[in-house]
């Protein structure tokens, strides 16, 4: 109903779904048949590790996310933020979702940022850069262990 992406759409979500790997030199923090949660490439420079939970199958955004699927989605993002509360001593969180053109949206698979936040880390003003894939690899090992058995939380 409320779709914005072209009917050619190659989504690179679903293609992370299919393609990231389970070994020591990959950028995966957990994968299960419903979720997968990986470091994202953009991070405010004082909140490097940044995760982001997607749906394995596609849904464009949450007006087509079923409510189930959406639920599975936060306890997921719960787990993660529990894991960056240990793992990076971090002094909150945020969380942010993005739909259409003008929410912000602009990858056409629905999404969801976990954020470790600092105090006076000045995030709502800061510029995005690129995290090389040696740190997100090591900020992903730092995580997984803690969400080994999130189901249990």
């Amino acid at each position: 109903m409320y779709n914005h992406a072209p009917g050619d759409y190659a989504c690179p979500l679903c293609r992370i779904v299919r393609e990231i790997a389970a070994d020591e030199n990959t950028d995966l923090v957990f994968q299960d048949e419903v979720v997968t949660a990986f470091m994202s490439l953009h991070d405010s420079p004082n909140n490097l590790g940044h995760v982001i939970v997607i749906p394995n199958e596609h849904y464009e955004n949450i007006f087509d996310l079923p409510t189930p699927l959406a639920a599975r989605i936060y306890e997921c993002s719960r787990a993660v933020s529990l894991a960056m509360k240990t793992a990076y001593h971090c002094d909150g969180i945020s969380i942010r979702q993005h739909n259409e053109p003008a929410g912000g949206q602009d990858v056409w698979h629905y999404h969801l940022h976990v954020y470790p936040r600092y105090e006076g880390d000045g995030f709502s003003r800061a510029e995005k850069v690129i995290t090389p894939k040696e740190k997100r690899v090591e900020l992903a090992a730092l995580l997984r262990p803690h969400l080994r058995n999130w189901t249990d939380t």
